[in-house]
């Protein structure tokens, strides 16, 4: 899958599933509204009173699951922030392209916008093979991989990462 196709299928859209985790460490998860960036970022509104809003300025880290329409889905691990100044102001440009009623919402009190910045982007298709994974900064994805052999299975204390590393998984630092 290209980054267009990416774009595409992210940007075909409204809602999505964003994950995140509370100060407690219990994850959390909510359906919002979505718009994407060609940057395959995802823009969301939210009130200040939320457990999202509470989760994400405390620990930016998310998880976005877009589409499950005929089993297709798009997954991704990324970074949470709140644009401010002229950055804002593109990113509700982005917004307001999808959610035209959201300009009205704009002036709600405690209402903030979020972006997702992936770091990760596993395409999955459900019931089809593992389609190419779209590398975005630091980490790059690889789809699912087979194990061989009993040396490839993680330790009792290892999680493993996607990233393959001469063939096999590399444990992913916790």
């Amino acid at each position: 899958m290209t980054k267009l196709e990416l774009y595409r299928f992210l940007a075909a859209h409204a809602l999505a599933v964003v994950g995140s985790i509370s100060t407690e460490g219990a994850p959390q998860s909510a359906l919002v509204g979505i718009a994407v960036t060609e940057d395959l970022e995802i823009v969301l509104d939210t009130l200040n009173t939320t457990r999202k809003y509470r989760n994400l300025t405390s620990n930016p880290k998310a998880s976005v699951v877009v589409g499950w329409e005929g089993e297709k889905t798009v997954q991704f691990e990324g970074e949470a922030f709140l644009p401010e100044g002229e950055e804002l102001a593109r990113y509700k440009g982005v917004y307001f392209s999808k959610w035209p009623d959201g300009v009205d919402r704009q002036n709600w009190p405690g209402l903030v916008y979020f972006v997702v910045r992936p770091r990760w982007i596993p395409g999955r298709f459900l019931g089809r093979p593992p389609t190419i994974t779209y590398p975005l900064h630091q980490r790059v994805g690889g789809g699912r991989h087979r194990r061989r052999g009993p040396e490839s299975r993680p330790g009792p204390t290892e999680r493993r990462s996607a990233i393959p590393s001469a063939g096999r998984f590399a444990p992913r630092a916790r």
